[in-house]
């Protein structure tokens, strides 16, 4: 049975069949574990979100720097060659 198919009445019936196998402070536990998993979950999530926002910025500033490296490793050839250094003089 496709549970999209159950009504209003099919939902009651089986709400009360549960309540009358379970008792209801077994159901309420049951409530009660769902909603502490419920927030579990989100607080997992959040977490996940955060070391996923973390993990992009390092990933980024890593690529620029390694952008950054490539640019300056390039070999500039040199404008005028270096110019040589004048004999000392003698003191006199």
């Amino acid at each position: 049975m496709y549970l999209g198919l159950l009504g209003g009445y099919e939902w009651v019936i089986l709400v009360g069949a549960a309540i009358v196998l379970f008792g209801g402070s077994k159901i309420r536990d049951v409530a009660r574990g769902l909603g502490a998993a419920k927030k579990e979950f989100q607080v997992g999530q959040a977490e996940a979100e955060v070391a996923a926002e973390r993990a992009r910025a390092q990933a980024r500033a890593q690529a620029e720097a390694e952008a950054a490296a490539q640019q300056n490793v390039m070999p500039t050839p040199p404008a005028t060659p270096p110019a040589a250094t004048p004999p000392p003089q003698p003191n006199s």
